[in-house]
């Protein structure tokens, strides 16, 4: 069973996620690519929250090709190409994470392979037994 912390020793998460998972000896991993916005139709939508709605679309299908679920996930690393795409990427993540929430990490970028994204997520995901 996975082990979340959020030690009284230190400041509360300022979103939605834990400050650690213990991962238990003997479980399997997943680690998944950082995801884009984009459609399997090539479509990029304009607003950061669809493309946040895209990445973790692709991450879930990642999750399911390994018999897992976002229950499942145990660090999420994202990454924003300006302040302002923040609430629209913590919407789209507090609709997907489960509880308790995974570790995580946010950072603002100068930017992706192609100009039009302003989103990118990756994902480690743990599964015991």
């Amino acid at each position: 069973m996975l082990r979340h912390f959020i030690p009284a020793a230190i400041r509360k998460p300022f979103a939605r996620y834990s400050h650690a998972v213990e991962i238990p000896a003997g479980a399997r991993l997943l680690l998944i690519s950082g995801q884009l916005g984009i459609g399997v139709d090539d479509a990029v939508p304009e607003s950061a929250e669809a493309q946040a709605d895209l990445c973790f679309r692709a991450i879930a299908a990642c999750l399911a090709e390994a018999g897992m679920a976002p229950r499942d996930i145990v660090r999420l690393n994202a990454y924003v190409t300006d302040r302002v795409h923040l609430p629209a990427y913590m919407a789209a993540r507090d609709r997907f994470i489960a509880d308790p929430p995974p570790a995580s990490t946010l950072m603002i970028v100068s930017g992706f392979a192609r100009e039009v994204f302003k989103v990118e997520i990756e994902a480690l995901a743990a599964k015991v037994g």
